[in-house]
């Protein structure tokens, strides 16, 4: 196993030291040298590095940081991995009592309403991905609904312009729908009593914790919006400030909501005290949630995604996810260039990005809620269609994205969790709140932050939501209606169907090239998985017309060639966090995404 960690880190430790590390073919800057489709898609790697093969070499520039800062954690019989080292612990803790891996994901996802608020979440909305040991999968859509009261113009004003009430405070506050998915995934798969999956997050919120320089850093930065709601004031803040690190955080008002659940399920959120709650908060400023809108909430199981490739099958959620659609059509793309040029060419990057714009602009222009929306998913999921996306790829210029017609992407605080037990249940779970805490509303007296995932609704034809992404007709605001996310949970099984990855990542419209690339690390450049996650990222999401790339990330080399061959390249700091689990000879290798705060656990 510490074999495998090595090998893991080689490629990056060489690049710090200095080394050069040889690509098969020299990189003239504006060009690129033609690399043939395929004529069938390549077999996979013999030797999966994620199990301890050795990576290829990479170009990763000498300064990049988080080669040195992540961190692998190795267990025979179980992992979890969350954004939150205690979420962890909480989810280990189950499963050594017997729970199995959808009873785990149940009290992470609840701890980290506790010691993670900027992204978990009560008063939101997510998707769950569960695949059983007896090798079926399915999809959970808990994802949140447009109030009855919605309009489809509620966020314009008269000269056209988008209001800011669809990013902070009531109005941009969508049905949420994370108890009620947590409850069905429990009564559908769960092992425990649900009152034991929720009492560690009841004890965390009553007793306190330890407040860490991530989640205090969090806080600080969201101060201002926090402070204009006053249950939102009086929890997280002191003296208007952040707390600083090393302060206990107790929650008393979110103790006493959760033991409600814990003693009487879903109805006490939806129907009951807590309900109420939440419809005197949308009293108090304006927002539309009504009681009828929260008893009429409900979840949907819908068939996961499949996507094959090379030899691997990754299964995600379908829309209203547009993460999945998405995933599929950049690794269908991709899969038509065998060899992939090494991590980090311009030749490599130059491809990936125009997968991606190609698979963005049909996100914009096609995706929404299935229950609403008319979708070409047969065409899109096509590997003829890839083929034909793959055909009209310049290899030495980039491609101008062209603006969607009639078209108008979410903030990045969603959090991501995956969890296996020692049976080979496997669970991968995305939630949010949209925005950094959500819409900033705290319900009062009931201690938990309200979503703004109205924003990503089209709120305005032509114009960009809080992640830049400008959407079509599919994403229109409509009562009941549940708005597109980027949301990607995965899980990836090998050429002979066993357990090979379980991955996700908060990120908003960075979300599914995060986990593309993950992906792509492990099975095209044969990265051991602690590599593939610290690994610089790039993303393209069609509209704007922009190739993002990690900051220190990237050889200067690959950057010139990639301005010469037309791509408009900007620099940016983190905005994704992959949480992952992959196979290993004796057992799961973890690890938490070193971008963030998150932690690893086994046993």
């Amino acid at each position: 196993m510490h074999r495998l960690l090595g090998l893991g880190l080689l490629v990056l430790a060489a690049c710090r030291s200095g080394i050069k590390l040889p690509e098969t073919i020299p990189v003239t800057p504006g060009v690129l040298a033609p690399i043939p489709p395929a004529e069938a898609p390549p077999e996979a790697p013999a030797r999966p590095a994620a199990e301890g093969g050795t990576a290829r070499p990479a170009l990763i520039a000498t300064d990049w940081p988080l080669g040195q800062r992540v961190r692998a954690v190795a267990a025979e019989h179980a992992m979890v991995v969350t954004s939150h080292p205690l979420a962890s612990d909480v989810g280990v803790d189950i499963l050594r009592r017997g729970g199995n891996a959808v009873d785990a994901a149940v009290a992470v996802a609840f701890a980290l309403t506790v010691v993670h608020p900027v992204a978990g979440n009560i008063g939101g909305g997510g998707f769950m991905v569960i695949r059983t040991h007896d090798d079926t999968v399915r999809a959970l859509d808990f994802r949140e609904t447009a109030p009855s009261g919605a309009t489809r113009s509620m966020y314009v004003d008269s000269a056209g312009n988008v209001l800011g009430s669809s990013l902070t405070g009531h109005r941009s506050v969508g049905v949420p729908g994370t108890v009620a998915g947590l409850f069905e995934a429990h009564r559908r798969f769960g092992r425990l009593p649900w009152k034991e999956l929720v009492a560690p997050a009841v004890g965390l919120a009553r007793d306190g914790h330890v407040l860490d320089g991530v989640r205090s850093r969090q806080i600080a930065r969201e101060a201002e919006r926090l402070a204009r709601f006053p249950a939102s004031r009086a929890q997280f803040l002191v003296n208007g400030e952040a707390p600083p690190a090393g302060t206990r955080f107790v929650q008393p008002d979110l103790a006493r909501t959760l033991q409600l659940i814990a003693d009487s399920g879903p109805q006490v959120f939806y129907q009951g005290g807590i309900a109420e709650l939440i419809v005197q908060e949308m009293a108090h400023g304006g927002g539309l949630i009504t009681r009828e809108d929260l008893a009429r909430y409900r979840v949907k199981w819908r068939d996961p995604i499949a996507i094959g490739y090379r030899g691997y099958t990754i299964y995600t959620m379908p829309p209203p996810s547009g993460g999945g659609v998405t995933l599929a059509e950049i690794l269908n793309v991709m899969e038509g260039y065998a060899p992939l040029p090494p991590f980090g060419s311009a030749r490599l990057m130059h491809l990936q990005t125009e997968a991606m714009r190609r698979a963005y602009a049909d996100r914009n222009a096609f995706l929404g809620d299935p229950d609403f929306v008319e979708m070409p998913l047969a065409r899109l999921l096509s590997k003829a269609y890839a083929a034909t996306l793959r055909a009209n790829i310049d290899l030495q210029r980039a491609t101008p994205s062209v603006q969607p017609r009639g078209a108008r992407s979410e903030g990045t605080e969603t959090t991501h969790y995956s969890v296996v037990d020692v049976d080979g249940n496997a669970v991968s779970c995305t939630t949010t709140l949209n925005n950094d805490f959500g819409s900033a509303v705290t319900v009062t007296g009931a201690g938990f932050l309200l979503n703004d995932e109205m924003d990503d609704f089209m709120t305005a034809p032509g114009k960009p939501n809080l992640f830049g992404l400008v959407q079509g007709e599919g994403n229109a605001i409509a009562p009941g209606k549940r708005m597109l996310s980027g949301m990607t949970p995965a899980i990836v099984l090998d050429s002979a169907a066993r357990l090979f990855l379980v991955l996700g990542s908060p990120g908003g419209s960075r979300i599914t090239t995060a986990v593309y690339q993950v992906l792509s690390n492990v099975i095209d450049q044969d990265m051991p998985l602690p590599t593939a996650i610290a690994a610089p990222r790039l993303h393209h999401q069609a509209v704007p017309d922009t190739l993002h790339l990690e900051r220190d990330g990237f050889v200067r080399a690959s950057i010139d060639s990639l301005e010469a061959m037309g791509h408009n390249v900007r620099i940016w700091n983190y905005k994704t966090e992959v949480n992952a689990i992959a196979r290993a000879a004796a057992g799961w290798v973890g690890v938490a995404d070193p971008r963030r705060g998150g932690g690893a656990a086994g046993y």
